[in-house]
Parts: structure tokens; sequence; C-alpha cells
């Protein structure tokens, strides 16, 4: 059986709290998988001790490895909306990853159509008929075959679902979890 699934990366925070989660998802949008972190909330001392350095540590080591080490169903691709964590994300996880966002170009000739943009790394995919296509930023060294089955993945899984929609959700669901509901 070919994995379809879909995984999704989201860490946020602020200088006193950093969060993270991660979702898994079938072709249709439909959850296979979901971990989080709990807040990391540094102390004085930490802050001080990493100076500016804080938060690309905290979101690699503590938060990232956390969510990849917790995950139990691998997805085909990581898509992430973070470009800090993109090359970390496919070193440590070994699988295709991808930072994916809306653009405000015009839609390319026909869904998996993919262009090259004057930024190394990044393309233009139309992953569906209709609207803009995504802005697709690849960590350093990809090869093009990787862009191509990156862009045949996500035309697959645009044809049954938002492909950006899940981050709203763990947006949600993070946000719902700060605000001391139970699960």
């Amino acid at each position: 059986m070919a994995n379809n699934a879909l995984g999704y990366i989201i860490i946020d925070g602020t200088e006193t709290q950093i969060r993270g989660a991660a979702l898994v998802t079938d072709a249709k949008g439909f959850p296979v998988d979901f971990v989080r972190t709990d807040p990391l909330r540094p102390d004085q001392l930490s802050r001080i001790l990493y100076g500016e350095s804080f938060g690309k540590y905290a979101k690699e080591k503590l938060i990232l490895e956390s969510l990849l080490d917790a995950v139990e169903t691998d997805p085909q691709i990581w898509i992430c909306n973070d470009a800090d964590i993109l090359a970390p994300l496919r070193e440590k996880s070994r699988i295709k990853s991808v930072l994916l966002e809306e653009s405000p170009h015009v839609p390319l000739d026909a869904a998996g159509h993919i262009e090259t943009t004057a930024d190394p790394g990044v393309f233009l995919i139309q992953a569906n008929t209709n609207g803009a296509p995504f802005r697709a930023e690849f960590p350093g060294g990809i090869r093009p075959e990787e862009v191509q089955q990156t862009g045949a993945i996500l035309t697959e899984a645009a044809a049954t679902m938002d492909i950006l929609e899940p981050f709203a959700r763990l947006e949600k669901a993070l946000n719902f979890l700060a605000s001391g509901a139970r699960v």
C-alpha cells in the first residue's frame, strides 16, 4: 500500500514561550497522527546564555526533534510554513520537506505544472486547476526529480483536499490547548 500521507509541522512562539505541533493527514486531509509539545518557557538564565540563538536552538533541538520523535506515522512529505525549520526538518526526518505558501502569481498552464523562480530552491507549483500556484521552497541541494515528485504529490492531494488548510487546524489546536481546555 502506497504512503499518501502528508505531514504538517508548525512551530510558533515568542521570546517567553515556544510550542509546536505536527499533524499527519491522509490524502483527503483526514487526521492520521497528531503530536504536540508542551509550551517551552525558557528561564532568564537560558535566554542570557543562549542569547540571540535561543529561538533557533529551541525550534530545532527542543521542539522539532521532539515532534519528529513522537510522530508514529511517517508522511511521504513534510510541509512547513517556517523557513527557519525547513533545512533541519529535512535533515532530521530524512523525508522530502517543503515550505509551502500561497503565491500572488497568476495560475500556471495546468495542474502539475512547475516553474522555476529567480530565487534558488524556490519553485511555483500549480497543484490544482483553479487558483494561484503555490510558492514552494526546498532546502539546499534539492534535486530536480525531488521537485517533480513533490509537485506530483501536491497535485494528487489537491484533488481531494485544501493543501494549506491543515495549518489552520494546527493553530486552532494549539490555541485550544493553550486556553487550558481539557482534551
